[in-house]
Parts: C-alpha cells; structure tokens; sequence
C-alpha cells in the first residue's frame, strides 16, 4: 500500500468557504476530515489507512469469493 491514503487530497477551498492553508478532504467521505484523521490517511504514527481507517476502500481488491470490495459483481 502508498505511504498515504489513495483518497486523501489537500484542498484550499469547499463547502462555501476558503482556507489560508489547505485542509485535508476525504474523497470517499466527500467531506473536510479532521486533523486527527489525516494522520490515518498520511500513515503516520504506524497507522495503516487500509486496517486503520473504517472509511478506506481499495478499488482494486476483491473478496475471496472472487467479488469486487463493493459487490458489484
């Protein structure tokens, strides 16, 4: 897995407002997260976004049962 979260990106404006500094904004959430979340999303202190976060999908993994993550098979 990346050393950051594949659905973090950093945004300086959203929901109606501008920011100074950029914030960090979960695509899968669709929504600014906090700066404790990031950290999840960044992989810092040993946290893996993939086991760490109950939000993370991969795209690209399937289930043992040969089905897609979203069961779209």
């Amino acid at each position: 897995m990346d050393e950051t979260c594949q659905h973090l990106t950093y945004r300086e404006e959203g929901d109606g407002k501008s920011f100074e500094t950029a914030r960090a904004f979960c695509a899968v959430t669709e929504s600014f997260v906090q700066p404790m979340r990031a950290d999840v999303c960044n992989a810092r202190y040993d946290l893996d976004p993939a086991t760490d976060c109950e939000f993370y999908f991969d795209p690209d993994a399937e289930t043992t049962d040969g089905t897609d993550a979203d069961g779209d098979r």
